[in-house]
């Protein structure tokens, strides 16, 4: 049924009509929305609906693979969290590169409800099955946003994206060998010493540690972050060199709301790399900083207006112009002056 036949009909303004009309508002929404958002970012070469196709493929495959990873290592999640145990009773010597017991009493681990072992194991699980697929997500991010990218920004975005890869895996291992073990050990002691047994719940040590190791891996991130936003021209050495005291604050605000405990020693053991990584972070900023172009019109009037000054012709510097272009100084006025 049309549109001029309904309106015909003796019953033409009823339900019909309101459905043809809510089409035809649909329609020009969709060709508005077609028009004005999604034709302007499509390629000539490759549609906006086939690059979601193609995202919803690599996503599948991600979830996939991250799956299959899972499967593995959930059965070795029983020794994943003995793993995760390890800083609670041991320092690390990086001299021998060996673990050594500390002298604190053995801590046993209890669960508060029901399926809370259950549920801490398939959350280890999870997450170090994403940690060990990170290497084929970055293959399926890159393959999916390399033919958007010049031959140039490809030389830049395939190490930036391997060095992301890198400190977060650093900051992971740096957390585990150094940072867990003097926090645990100080927490530990001091309830011991003020006359506590200690008793840890799994989900709450667990919490504990994947929170330490998933956030000094983002603190590693800091130097790349900045590197990046100086490639990109939003900052420089200068601008950042001017903020380190608002830095160093920042950095102290944002340990006090990460750390999961609220004394002021893990506080600080967050704080002071992130600030130092900021410190490496305006050295890279000054090395990488993007170079903005001189103009070249700006460099000209100077040098004459100087030469102008001094009585004497512009600098051989100067760039060549036309007759046309070049003002001399009017004779009249220096045959006045003598």
């Amino acid at each position: 049924m049309t549109l001029a036949t309904i309106a015909r009909s003796p019953g033409g303004r009823g339900q019909p009509w309101d459905n043809a009309r809510m089409a035809f508002g649909l329609n020009a929404v969709n060709q508005w929305l077609q028009d004005t958002i999604f034709k302007p970012l499509e390629d000539k070469k490759m549609p906006v609906m086939e690059h979601l196709v193609e995202l919803q493929v690599r996503l599948t495959r991600v979830a996939i693979i991250t799956a299959v990873v899972f499967v593995g290592t959930f059965f070795y999640a029983d020794l994943l969290v003995k793993w995760l145990r390890i800083p609670l009773q041991n320092m690390f010597m990086p001299g021998s590169l060996s673990w050594v017991p500390t002298d604190l009493p053995t801590v046993p681990f209890v669960f508060l409800a029901p399926a809370e072992a259950l549920w801490q194991n398939v959350k280890v699980a999870g997450l170090f099955a994403v940690a060990a697929a990170t290497p084929y997500i970055l293959w399926e991010v890159w393959h999916f946003v390399v033919p958007g990218l010049h031959a140039q920004e490809r030389r830049f975005v395939a190490p930036f994206v391997l060095l992301t890869a890198l400190a977060f895996y650093a900051g992971v291992g740096f957390s585990f060998f150094f940072v867990l073990p003097f926090a645990l050990n100080f927490l530990i002691s001091y309830g011991v010493t003020a006359g506590f047994v200690p008793q840890i719940s799994i989900a709450q040590y667990v919490g504990f540690a994947l929170w330490f190791l998933l956030i000094f891996g983002l603190i590693f991130e800091v130097p790349l972050a900045i590197t990046l936003m100086a490639k990109l021209g939003w900052v420089d050495a200068p601008f950042l060199k001017r903020y380190r005291k608002w830095a160093l604050l920042g950095s102290f605000i944002f340990a006090a709301i990460l750390t999961p405990t609220p004394d002021p020693f893990n506080q600080c053991l967050m704080a002071l790399p992130m600030y130092i990584f900021y410190e490496i972070g305006i050295f890279s900023a000054g090395f990488f900083n993007k170079k903005k172009p001189v103009s070249e019109g700006s460099a000209v009037p100077a040098v004459a207006t100087a030469a102008a000054g001094n009585g004497g012709a512009p600098s051989m510097g100067l760039p060549d112009v036309g007759e046309g272009d070049y003002v001399g100084v009017p004779t009249d006025r220096r045959k006045g002056r003598k």
